[in-house]
């Protein structure tokens, strides 16, 4: 009994990775086109073609991934509730990782809000500003990633 819990637990730490690998990706990726977006003229055949990349990068692998990686994650931190007791929430590397996971879901909610303003022709971000913050959820994710193999302050 214990090794299929060992191994169910196993599973679902592997998929979860799996999707925070892709939720990921498309986190680092939309701000990307959006740069190369800011170059096209609106009502253009290049302005369609990054507005059709943007919303099936959204629609098709950024929302499903995280709605996995909540899902999954979520199952984890209950099986974590009922091996640990509720305390191990309370030390400093969950709530760094608990910080960085409400900082990808705000970018990411930042982006599908960004990703409307170019499907209606109203952005109004610079190439620059987009290379720029492009990096930004994988500085969340070094934060996040530290925090939870260190598990310092435990």
């Amino acid at each position: 009994m214990i090794r299929d819990s060992v191994t169910f637990y196993n599973v679902l730490l592997g998929l979860h990775i799996i999707a925070v690998i892709a939720w990921m990706s498309g986190l680092l990726y939309l701000p990307r086109l959006f740069a190369y977006h800011t170059r096209a003229e609106a009502g253009s055949q290049m302005d369609e073609t990054f507005k059709t990349m943007e919303v099936k990068l959204l629609r098709i692998i950024i929302n499903p991934s995280m709605i996995l990686v909540f899902i999954l994650g979520g199952t984890l931190v209950w099986v974590d509730l009922q091996r640990l007791g509720p305390h191990f929430w309370l030390s400093p590397w969950a709530l760094t990782k608990l910080a960085g996971i409400l900082v990808l879901s705000g970018w990411h909610g930042f982006l599908a809000g960004a990703r409307r303003a170019f499907a209606e022709n109203r952005n109004t971000r610079s190439e620059h500003f987009w290379r720029m913050t492009n990096e930004l959820p994988f500085l969340a994710a070094i934060v996040i990633v530290l925090s939870v193999t260190t598990k310092f302050g435990s």
